[in-house]
């Protein structure tokens, strides 16, 4: 009998360093962060394609287009246009199924801002999705875009020990001085020992 229970032991031991086994095995393959990874640029598309405005480039007056020039010819599935603080610009953008090397894209006014950048997004000859971005400023105290974002990481590091934290400006608030509280005049009375009084106004 005492064999026979260490025996069951030994079983329900093995089977559960199997068990174990087998689902460190699937957890591994399902956590695998490189099965959710973006496919590596073998082309070099972020590293050779030039565009217009260039990147981190400050410019005497607003650019009227964006142009940007891939290695080789692509489908452009994404171009996008925000200002510093995330506000996007309609820039009117839509996508062709045509594969082309280079892309123009007319701008509408812009107005003023501490920065732009344009995010793009392209598919190669063999379907492999690419992401890449450029950023640019105008105007007479325009500052290089890289300038302006490491003053703002290090703005967020002094003030709360870490660049990922981001500000949310508060709503706006009316201050109202030398007003007199509102006064209510109820059309109620008051009723004692049965008698109804009315309240002066």
């Amino acid at each position: 009998m005492k064999l026979f229970t260490t025996i069951k032991l030994l079983c329900l031991r093995v089977t559960i360093v199997l068990m174990c086994s087998s689902l460190n095995g699937v957890s591994a393959q399902s956590l695998n962060p490189a099965l959710h990874r973006q496919a590596a640029d073998v082309n070099g598309f972020t590293t050779n394609t030039k565009t217009i405005p260039l990147d981190d480039a400050v410019l005497a007056d607003a650019p009227t287009s964006l142009n940007l020039q891939f290695p080789q010819r692509v489908r452009l599935v994404k171009l996008t246009l925000r200002k510093e603080s995330s506000d996007w610009v309609d820039i009117n953008f839509r996508y062709s199924p045509r594969v082309e090397a280079a892309f123009t894209l007319p701008l509408p006014s812009l107005t003023a801002a501490t920065y732009y950048t344009a995010d793009w997004a392209i598919l190669s000859a063999n379907d492999q999705l690419v992401r890449g971005s450029f950023s640019f400023s105008f105007g007479p105290d325009a500052k290089p875009p890289s300038i302006e974002r490491e003053a703002n990481e290090l703005l967020l590091q002094l003030r709360y020990g870490d660049t990922n934290v981001r500000s949310v400006p508060p709503p706006p608030t009316q201050i109202i001085i030398n007003q007199d509280p509102p006064q209510y005049d109820p059309p109620f009375t008051i009723i004692l020992d049965g008698a109804s009084v009315p309240i002066p106004r």
